[in-house]
């Protein structure tokens, strides 16, 4: 028993003794003076940072149960300044359990509270930043310096952005951040999100060598931005000295270039296209050119290979020459309609321009194989150059309609709505298929030569064939025109002249030769000429074609020559006819009066006729 309660005596004794050491350790800190932690907290910001603490609010003191300071209105650099770079509304410094058990005073972290982070840059590139950069590098320099801060954290802070010198004014909103602040490493990162244009960010970055790069020397440094506008990851390395320089890995995304571009304050060009689009490049940032070499660019299906740059001094540039295996450009003229399905006629609907007018480009674009709507092109090389709202596209060479395309297109925005020209040379093409895809009528079989010269202005395509002038000239060997027997329409007619009057619309005629010249005025093409010489017939053609109405009204004679004939032997047989209705399904009537008159039946009569007339 003895034994017994001399062992309860004893552990109850060294319970007290416990208990009194821990009530100590415990009580200790609630005398500490609060005047003592204040000027703590801010000689250990003043060691993480540099920065000089400056409190316009009121000041709390939370030592039990855990350590916590709460400073009010606080302004950590440029407190002089009507807009100082760095202040909050609240500031929390949270205190470390074991130092100040001892009575040592020490932070883990800092918390902003509606932190409002300035940054501006002057006329002359001066940034305010610049004073304040030096000194965070100068406090994070030496080797021997101690602090126990190692996190700070920024809630629903803003962040304002503005150069003068590119014209830039951003800001940011709701910024939730965390830096891992280099307290004995030399190594940062800072994770979180924040709000730009009306759109959530997540955001990280890592430096290897924060001093490194505060001074301008060469520092790794890996970015991820991730939304629903876009997506970047760039992996690389920075300096600053003697001129700024960025160069790594970079990787972009997004579900839409379009919306994309748009939500950046560009607006896309004109017509569809422009959606999923990704972008892996070896990117070299030197002054105000970023250099994207090799690279290689996804959109809409399509992948191309090359060298891209752009240049941010002044007006933004973008150059670059890429390559292609495919490319299917339909997606870019889904929504261009030139004509309206339903009535056969070109579309009212007003062309809108106005993504002409942002970035500047010179592209050069290279394919095997081209794709646009119905139209296939084979190995094509094209130049595209975008100036001050002025699109032109030079078609170096291009294996078009089993034939050789050359020329330029350019479309431009003006205050009436667009200007468009074009200089176009099929050379040696299938005209079935070219005059197909170019003006919709398929009735003209072989190989031939067209070559367009015209220019137009107007805000729809309507208004663009209302102002329509240039030229046309086609020609054409060993071919045939289709849907019409020319031959034989002429032998039936020769031998029986008022036989088979409606039903000369069926067949074929071949030629030896064609050759047509048209002049556009005004949107109505004046045909000078239009001569076809074949083994049996030669005819020949001139009147005025509606381009707006899509309509003929031609008049021409067709002649039956004899077999082996030299170009001016008398024909056999002539005969006058004209041409006319719309282009998909036009009228040939030949003329009547000379029909009657060979008429051995209706001779009498028709000379009768004539004769009561006078």
């Amino acid at each position: 028993m003895t034994t017994a309660a001399g062992f309860k005596r004893l552990g109850l004794a060294i319970a007290g003794v416990l208990a009194a050491i821990a009530l100590v350790v415990i009580a200790g800190p609630l005398f500490i003076p609060r005047e003592a932690v204040l000027t703590a907290i801010k000689a250990e910001i003043k060691a993480a940072t540099g920065l000089d603490l400056a409190v316009r609010g009121q000041a709390t003191v939370s030592l039990f149960p855990w350590g916590n300071v709460s400073l009010g209105d606080v302004v950590l650099a440029g407190a002089n300044d009507n807009a100082p770079a760095l202040a909050a509304k609240e500031l929390h410094a949270r205190l470390r359990l074991m130092p100040l058990l001892f009575g040592h005073i020490g932070a883990s972290d800092l918390s902003l509270v509606h932190a409002h982070v300035n940054v501006t840059i002057g006329p002359d590139g001066a940034s305010n930043w610049a004073g304040l950069s030096q000194t965070l590098a100068r406090t994070l320099m030496p080797a021997e310096r101690v602090t126990t801060i190692s996190e700070i954290r920024i809630t629903d802070g803003t962040v304002a952005v503005r150069d003068e010198v590119h014209g830039i004014d951003e800001r940011l909103s709701g910024v939730e951040m965390s830096f891992a602040w280099p307290a004995i490493a030399r190594s940062f990162a800072a994770t979180g999100r924040f709000v730009w244009r009306a759109e959530t960010i997540d955001a990280s970055a890592t430096v290897a060598d924060l001093v490194a790069a505060i001074t301008g020397a060469r520092a790794g440094i890996k970015v991820r931005l991730n939304g629903a506008p876009f997506k970047i990851a760039f992996d690389g390395h920075i300096a600053r000295r003697p001129t700024f320089r960025l160069e790594g890995t970079l990787a972009a995304d997004t579900e839409s270039l379009r919306n994309a571009l748009g939500w950046s304050g560009l607006k896309p060009l004109p017509g569809g296209g422009f959606g999923r689009f990704a972008l892996k490049a070896h990117m070299n940032v030197l002054g105000g050119t970023v250099a994207l070499s090799p690279v290689n660019v996804e959109m809409d299906g399509n992948s191309a290979e090359g060298v891209m740059a752009f240049t941010t001094e002044g007006r933004t540039i973008l150059q670059g020459t890429l390559a292609a295996d495919e490319l299917d450009l339909t997606p870019f003229i889904s929504t261009l309609h030139v004509l309206r399905t339903a009535d056969r006629d070109w579309s009212p609907v007003p062309i809108v321009l106005d993504g002409l007018t942002g970035l500047d480009f010179d592209l050069r674009v290279s394919a095997r194989r081209i794709s646009i709507g119905s139209a296939a092109l084979g190995r094509t090389a094209v130049a595209a150059n975008l100036r001050q709202g002025g699109l032109t596209i030079v078609i170096g060479e291009s294996q078009a309609f089993g034939g050789v395309l050359t020329g330029l297109m350019s479309i431009a925005k003006i205050p009436s709505g667009g200007y468009l020209k074009s200089q176009l040379q099929f050379a040696n093409v299938d005209l079935e298929s070219c005059l197909g895809e170019l003006f919709g009528t398929r009735r003209l079989e072989g190989k031939g030569m067209l070559t367009l010269a015209v220019e137009a202005t107007g805000d729809s395509i309507l208004a663009l064939t209302q102002t329509l002038n240039g030229s046309a000239t086609l020609s054409a060997k060993q071919g045939a025109l289709v849907g019409y027997n020319v031959e034989q329409l002429l032998r039936r007619l020769e031998s029986r002249p008022l036989a088979a009057r409606n039903e000369f619309r069926t067949g074929r005629t071949p030629f030896e030769k064609l050759n047509v010249s048209v002049k556009v005025v005004g949107g109505v093409a004046q045909v000078e000429e239009v001569r076809l010489d074949g083994a049996a017939v030669r005819l020949g053609m001139a009147g005025s074609v509606s381009i707006p109405g899509r309509d003929f009204d031609l008049k021409g004679k067709a002649s039956l020559i004899p077999a082996g004939a030299l170009a001016d032997t008398p024909a056999d047989f002539e005969l006058p006819f004209v041409v006319q209705g719309p282009w998909d399904n036009p009228v040939m009537l030949p003329d009547t009066e000379l029909l009657l008159r060979r008429s051995g039946a209706a001779a009498p009569l028709f000379e009768q006729l004539r004769g009561k007339q006078r």
